[in-house]
């Protein structure tokens, strides 16, 4: 692959997945999530399983400890997020999701599954979930990191 065909490549991968970001975000707010980022959606995604430490969610958003701490101090003020003694260390807090902050991450589900459907209504369904097992070949594994 020539260069300006990878940089080309590249550049139309970083537009879906900024495309894809925002329109997430657009649908969380038309579901009356307010006064939230797409930072936000990235901490969402690793507290809503079990929660996670101030530790956890800074190497998951690759920020430091201090602007994760800011991170869920907005999330808990904004009524998405609580700290809770860590069941496993009593020297840590273990932050976790409240009802409004999962509502709030079911509502980024359903408008990921929105833009998901034009993809497939302009691609079809074999292309898109072939682009979707291709993707995963070569995606990294771990932590979704927004771009800053």
């Amino acid at each position: 692959m020539h260069n300006s065909d990878a940089m080309a490549l590249s550049a139309a991968l970083l537009a879906a997945a900024g495309g894809l970001t925002q329109r997430i975000h657009e649908g969380v707010i038309a579901r009356g999530f307010e006064g939230l980022r797409p930072a936000h959606g990235f901490a969402f995604a690793r507290l809503a399983p079990d929660g996670a430490t101030v530790t956890d969610l800074a190497v998951h958003l690759g920020v430091t400890k201090q602007a994760a701490s800011q991170l869920v101090d907005e999330m808990v003020r904004k009524g998405y997020a609580e700290r809770r003694p860590h069941p496993g260390d009593a020297r840590a807090r273990l932050v976790v999701l409240t009802g409004r902050g999962r509502d709030c991450t079911r509502a980024a589900e359903e408008a990921a599954a929105e833009a998901v459907r034009e993809w497939s209504a302009a691609l079809g369904e074999g292309e898109l979930r072939l682009l979707g097992e291709r993707l995963l070949r070569v995606a990294p594994h771990g932590p979704l990191r927004p771009a800053w």
